[in-house]
């Protein structure tokens, strides 16, 4: 009998792992789709003339250079990224709809370190070359690269994600335990 304790106990932890991971993949990819929404109204907003594209664009300029010439055009008028940060974000979004097939809902592990540098490469040689300008890669180019590089990108975002929210309830919990 004393055995059944550490199993129960077992199989809650993997129930509330899983159970946090789902939750945390759900948050995810619902601000994710928000996210590349905004991606699309900012060109919207602009071939309306709306007093909120300047805001739409403003939004994403921390992050992206926002060069028209380098950008895919939707409305009329350039995205609010480029189209390497529209890779990206599309291969993000291709690493979310992989995760579960490849990860499940248990605690998530990073991918091996080879795994990343090999993704990695392809942007890393492209972008480097276009800084140098070795070459200037056209757009659809930009995009394969970043939709590689994105891909990989939910699975260490789920992660780490997962090991501070559980890592988290761990320590409230035993905070709580403590007398």
């Amino acid at each position: 009998m004393p055995e059944e304790v550490p199993l129960k106990k077992d199989r809650d932890d993997r129930a509330r792992i899983r159970k946090a991971v789902l939750t945390i993949y759900l948050a995810t990819a619902a601000a994710f789709l928000v996210w590349l929404g905004g991606i699309l109204l900012a060109p919207y907003l602009e071939s309306r003339s709306s007093p909120w594209a300047g805001l739409a664009y403003f939004v994403y300029k921390p992050v992206c250079h926002q060069i028209a010439d380098r950008s895919f055009s939707c409305f009329g008028r350039p995205l609010a990224v480029c189209a390497r940060c529209t890779g990206i974000y599309l291969g993000f979004l291709i690493g979310l709809g992989l995760y579960p097939l490849l990860r499940g809902w248990g605690r998530p592990a990073l991918p091996a370190g080879r795994v990343f540098f090999l993704v990695s490469a392809p942007i890393l040689l492209d972008t480097a070359a276009n800084f140098l300008r070795l070459w200037d890669t056209p757009n659809a180019g930009r995009l394969v690269t970043g939709i590689l590089w994105g891909t990989i990108l939910p699975f260490y975002v789920m992660s780490g994600l997962a090991d501070l929210v559980l890592s988290r309830k761990k320590r409230l919990k035993s905070a709580r335990n403590c007398p």
